[in-house]
């Protein structure tokens, strides 16, 4: 079947983007190559690989990132929701500073620790805490809490959501469309190599934004559910809020079924407000899993729970471990975010940006006679590629892959960085950005718009 005109010039847009994009960054190519040698894949994640290449950083400064081209770039990328700070903002490298000199890991607990488990507590209404390094972790020793208290062994989760790279939530994170099954009863599908199907089978499939697929899912699994782990608004499939009362109802099925609700907020923690989506909405999970932008650019993550559920831990009934927990420099770095950086100003700030970035660009998509959409919460937003609201992963499978690789080389190649995949995950405003930063944002996506307006 031909190609229509409209989307052989998307494809040839790609083409001489790409073409840029690599004339750009010559240094760069050199880096890939060398690191080919000894790094897996030429690089240390395969998240920061990229067609048509991996971009090389060199440093970075308030909103501003420099690859090793010397080239400088607005940055929205935002370290995938860690940068909320920007870069060598003065109250972390004052923090981290003096903390090096004092000293960079004990394996004990330092009284920051106290400070940042009592704000952690006001802000998500949860009374108990503990630290970890990653999100990955977090969400890990979640799912670990909720089997240790219910004595049970299936876990819900939701189609499009990714949660980490362990084992227990590593299914349908980005299914391919042949592969999800029917709606009503979605197929777990691997979401990386190396998983077992045993470990498939402890995972129950629901769609995002549909309590009555979480009822049905807890009445086929009477007495055999732990609990339920979501991101109260998605981000792993462009952005997806949730509808109203699904929250709500959702908590009140598991909670009647005897399981838990576990938010993962490592995305939407401190991004969509200061206490996340859990202060937002006013539902309280049983468990709520923190990392990105909690410690400012440093590696922390933060488990939250009830008095009952952290008992678990308490009572050592559920050893929750790790050499780096508390790391001295990720509790300097914790408490100077919370304290200097995410201010009720700083939040303001955004409030401002974030207005004045999706006004402007509401006001190309009209004016280009385009059928897109902005979607934003809080700091994080992104361009949705089709007419009609995303509710779910099955309605972002429809979301054309080019236009979001298209939009990410113009953003690229005009001074701003985003994120890879521009489809699955588009900007992070951080507290240092400014309207210039946001308008250079708006003048790429304008010439986008006007490249594949019919």
């Amino acid at each position: 079947m031909a190609l229509t005109p409209v989307r052989d010039s998307i494809d040839q847009l790609i083409a001489h983007e790409e073409g840029v994009f690599l004339r750009r960054q010559p240094r760069s190519t050199e880096l890939i190559a060398q690191a080919r040698e000894h790094l897996a894949g030429g690089a240390t994640s395969n998240w920061q690989i990229a067609q048509p290449q991996a971009v090389w950083m060199s440093h970075g400064a308030g909103s501003k990132v420099y690859d090793v081209d010397g080239t400088e770039y607005v940055d929205m990328h935002g370290g995938y929701g860690a940068s909320i700070a920007g870069h060598a903002h003065p109250a972390i490298v004052a923090a981290v500073s003096e903390q090096v000199r004092r000293g960079t890991h004990f394996a004990q607990p330092t009284e920051d620790a106290i400070w940042i488990a009592g704000e952690l507590s006001r802000r998500f209404g949860l009374p108990l805490w503990r630290f970890a390094n990653s999100g990955t972790e977090a969400t890990m020793d979640a799912i670990h809490l909720a089997r240790a208290l219910t004595g049970r062994d299936l876990i819900i989760k939701v189609e499009g959501c990714y949660h980490g790279h362990h084992d227990s939530v590593q299914v349908s994170v980005l299914p391919d469309a042949d592969d999800i099954g029917p709606r009503e009863h979605p197929t777990g599908v691997a979401g990386n190599s190396g998983i077992p199907a045993a470990i498939r089978d402890l995972v129950i499939v629901v769609p995002f934004n549909d309590a009555n697929a979480v009822a049905r899912a807890l009445a086929e699994h009477r007495g055999q559910v732990a609990g339920m782990i979501l991101e109260p608004v998605m981000m792993n499939a462009g952005i997806i809020p949730p509808v109203d009362g699904y929250l709500a109802a959702i908590r009140d099925l598991v909670h009647a079924a005897g399981a838990l609700l576990i938010f993962d907020e490592v995305k939407t923690g401190f991004t969509t407000g200061p206490g996340g989506v859990t202060a937002l909405s006013g539902v309280v999970p049983d468990v709520v899993c923190l990392a990105k932008a909690l410690g400012g650019g440093i590696s922390v993550a933060a488990i939250g729970g009830t008095e009952t559920v952290m008992s678990q831990i308490a009572d050592g009934r559920y050893e929750q471990v790790g050499t780096f927990n508390g790391n001295p420099l990720a509790m300097a770095a914790t408490r100077a975010t919370l304290t200097d950086v995410l201010t009720p100003q700083a939040y303001e700030h955004l409030g401002v940006l974030a207005g004045h970035l999706r006004t402007k660009l509401e006001t190309v998509i009209s004016d280009s006679g385009l059928d897109w959409h902005v979607v934003s919460v809080g700091a994080k937003g992104c361009v949705t590629f089709r007419r009609d609201p995303v509710r779910e992963f099955r309605d972002f499978l429809g979301v054309d892959d080019r236009l979001g690789h298209a939009h990410w080389l113009m953003q690229h190649n005009g001074g701003v960085f985003l994120p890879p995949w521009g489809k699955v995950e588009q900007w992070l405003l951080s507290v240092q950005h400014d309207t210039d930063d946001v308008d250079r944002f708006v003048t790429n996506f304008a010439k986008l718009a006007s490249a594949v307006t019919p």
